[in-house]
Parts: structure tokens; sequence; C-alpha cells
């Protein structure tokens, strides 16, 4: 079964393009190339536009998480890239690498950041498998 075939109540959602969209999706497809100074919508908006409340919701908390404040633009990407990989979201760190890249990423950054995040999964595998108790001078 290919995506398009897909039953409307099955994980793989066939993306709604911007000519099929309702007005209420469009809406929110114009404020996401408008904020991104881009003529694209990718795939994730297009498919949370099956549900346009969660569509509305979710780039309304992009927007607010994502922008301006006090971690810059590409150290948000970062963080966004090592979550991603730690929940295996190839979708996520393809679209947040290309904005990190966009955002001046460099490949010593990208090597840099796949060691802290192999580092920070097996140190934390050992916290949990040895119940490690908080040291106090950590509080």
């Amino acid at each position: 079964m290919s995506k398009a075939d897909a039953p409307q109540g099955s994980a793989t959602r066939v993306p709604i393009e911007y000519g099929d969209a309702s007005p209420e999706v469009r809406a929110v497809y114009d404020d996401i190339m408008a904020t991104r100074k881009t003529d694209w919508v990718n795939n994730y908006w297009k498919v949370l536009a099956h549900h346009p409340p969660s569509l509305r919701r979710m780039w309304a908390n992009s927007k607010e998480v994502m922008g301006a404040g006090a971690l810059d633009p590409l150290t948000k990407e970062l963080i966004y890239m090592a979550v991603s990989v730690t929940n295996a979201c190839h979708y996520c760190i393809a679209s947040h690498g290309a904005a990190a890249r966009k955002k001046g990423m460099t490949p010593e950054q990208y090597s840099e950041l796949v060691a802290v995040i192999g580092l920070a999964n097996e140190t934390n595998r050992h916290a949990v498998a040895f119940d490690l108790q908080i040291d106090d001078k950590f509080r």
C-alpha cells in the first residue's frame, strides 16, 4: 500500500498540499512560509493539517520555543537534533539538520554533537543501571 492509498485511520497520512487545504489550514501554511521566508511547507505541517487544531497549536508552540530567546538559534537546532537522534526520528534529524546547517553548523560541530550525544546516552544508561544517588554538591 502506498502512502497515498493509506486509510485515514492508519499511522501513515497523506500530506495536504496548499491547493487542497482548507482556508484555515492555508492561513497556517501562509504564516509558516512568511515566518520562515520561504515558499514551501514541509511534510510535518502538511500531515498535521489533517487536524487543524493540532496544526495551529504546534505551529504556535514552535514559533514560541524556536523563536528569539536566551539561546541562540543554532544552539536550539543542535539541541533539537540531539533529542531527535536519541528518539531515532529520521525526519526530525534531516529537517533540523538542514536548519542547523542554514544557521551555520559546520561539519566539525556536527561531529562533536554526535560525540556528545553518544557519551550522554552511554553515561545516562550507566547512571540509570546503577541507580546512582545524586551528589549533594549537585543540589
